[in-house]
């Protein structure tokens, strides 16, 4: 399976039998009448080992061949096997978009599954942050792995498979806020133009203001011109950097200047492509599942369900929004704020009045009959993602409401416990949950470190140390990429450190101090 990969069959084969087709009719009747607006849908019917097949994929028919496609096929077919999970849905950011149903589902699971897919359609069209992904991936995937076939005849699947190992070990390491637009990597050669009337400046003067000699030292400051000294040779040296600019989309920089060989850059384009195409994905979690379980849940209790079918509805969509341990439901948490943010709106909780209303009871009681609940989330979901998201919306009562805490190992009872169940606290430990998806942010600042030709990345610290082992495992595959040895500045414990590899060892070293502000860049003492 891992190696030639699941054919979309059935897709040509005859479509939905005409029982699901008139369920489908239906629900896009009560979609349509609440203005969702979304791709056309075409609906695949399948079994379980195909609906596990195509999870292993990410969702696709088709990908390259590689072997973590078939070991998570192994992983889903156990957690099917033994009831720990089951995949209800799959459906694909596309245009059109393309959705999975399960054969053995009841017509209640049926319906509370067209309703899912059609929100998250909707979504996938007008939320912002899909704007430039791919509309027509399906495509792209299947050229991806006729591309990669073609690698693997011509050099190997296991050099080939091994090169794609080195890829996805930093296929986290983009710009997930400016996706796949023209950068400006390079250093340019422009000459500094400087329009100062008619003085010739020689080198190391800087510009003068006109003055009589006797009223020269007040107007051009032995002080002043030191400082402009200073910053115009900050400035030369700044210009020769390369890059230029910190740069963190590291894929697109790799495949640019790394030395690789014509289908190295090739695969490296591939990740790089695909990695673009799922961040969004990673960026709306919440929010696109929040949306999708808000809409299915009106169409079906307000639309779809007949009596006969509410107390099995009820019971399947609690399993979707239940919270399990120390996990974070994005269901539940997206769908409940939703709900907040409607609420607010229809009752007027909004503005400058409602905010500096302190009387409880008063704001218990607010209400100005507004009804602009459901306008705003249609807002809502047009510009956000996760972080803005909970930033703008996440209020201290809906975290009182909700009863949500934030929590922490704790290394003496060696368990995780309660840690704070104050309003910031938890705010804070959701956004930087949610922040670069929950990964780290690195960026190249110098790619002649030394003037070595050394790669040196610098880790923007947002409070968060990195793993040591991961940080090792990373560079060891960006020297194998890079050629040459590579290195990451970043904190911990307000120390700064230099890791590196070179090759054949890799080490830690203290190289100076660092701002104790979070999110502050880190520069080399």
């Amino acid at each position: 399976m891992a190696s030639h990969g699941y054919g979309s069959r059935r897709r040509w084969a005859g479509g939905l039998p005409r029982y699901l087709r008139e369920i489908q009719s239906e629900i896009e009747v009560y979609v349509q009448g609440y203005g969702l607006d979304y791709f056309t849908t075409y609906f695949e019917l399948i079994n379980y080992d195909e609906m596990n097949e195509i999870a292993s994929f990410g969702g696709f028919p088709t990908r390259y061949p590689h072997w973590r496609f078939g070991m998570e096929y192994e992983r889903m077919k156990k957690y099917s096997t033994y009831g720990l999970s089951k995949i209800y849905e799959l459906v694909i950011n596309n245009d059109p978009c393309t959705a999975y149903l399960l054969e053995g589902n009841s017509l209640v699971d049926q319906k509370l599954v067209m309703a899912h897919v059609f929100a998250h359609c909707d979504f996938f069209k007008n939320n912002l942050w899909f704007d430039h992904t791919n509309r027509r991936m399906i495509d792209e995937m299947a050229n991806h792995g006729s591309r990669i076939r073609g690698y693997m005849d011509r050099y190997g699947v296991e050099r080939v498979e091994n090169f794609i190992d080195y890829c996805l070990s930093i296929d986290n390491l983009i710009d997930i806020h400016n996706p796949p637009l023209p950068q400006a990597i390079m250093p340019k050669d422009v000459a500094v133009e400087r329009e100062e009337d008619d003085q010739v400046l020689g080198p190391g003067d800087v510009p003068r203001l006109k003055a009589k000699s006797y009223m020269d030292t007040y107007i051009n400051p032995p002080e002043f011109l030191k400082e402009q000294r200073e910053a115009q040779a900050r400035e030369q040296k700044k210009a020769l950097k390369f890059p230029v600019q910190p740069v963190r989309d590291v894929l697109g920089f790799l495949m640019e200047h790394a030395p690789l060989k014509t289908w190295e850059r090739g695969v490296l384009e591939i990740m790089r492509e695909e990695a673009y195409y799922f961040a969004p994905q990673g960026q709306t979690k919440i929010m696109n599942e929040g949306w999708a379980t808000y809409w299915h849940s009106r169409i079906m209790t307000e639309k779809a369900l007949d009596a006969s079918e509410i107390i099995d509805y009820a019971d399947h969509a609690s399993g979707v929004t239940a919270s399990h341990g120390a996990q974070l439901n994005p269901y539940k948490l997206g769908v409940e704020l939703f709900r907040h943010i409607v609420e607010r709106w229809d009752k007027g909780r909004f503005g400058k009045e409602w905010d500096e209303c302190e009387d409880m009871a008063q704001r218990e009681k607010w209400d100005t009959g507004a009804g602009l609940g459901n306008e705003k989330i249609f807002e809502v979901r047009r510009t956000h993602n996760d972080v803005t998201f909970l930033d703008e919306f996440l209020t201290y009562d809906f975290v009182r409401d909700q009863k949500l805490f934030a929590f922490g190992y704790n290394p003496h009872h060696r368990r995780y416990e309660i840690e704070s169940r104050k309003f910031h606290d938890v705010k804070k430990q959701l956004l930087t949950q949610m922040t670069n998806m929950g990964q780290p942010v690195i960026r190249i600042v110098d790619a002649n470190d030394n003037n070595r030709g050394e790669l040196l990345l610098e880790h923007v610290h947002e409070g968060v140390d990195l793993d040591p082992a991961y940080t090792k495992e990373v560079l060891t595959n960006l020297h194998y990429l890079w050629k040459r040895p590579t290195a990451v500045l970043t904190r911990t414990e307000d120390k700064l450190l230099r890791a590196s590899y070179d090759g054949s060892e890799f080490k830690e070293e203290e190289v100076g101090e660092v701002s104790a502000t979070p999110g502050t860049q880190i520069q080399k003492a």
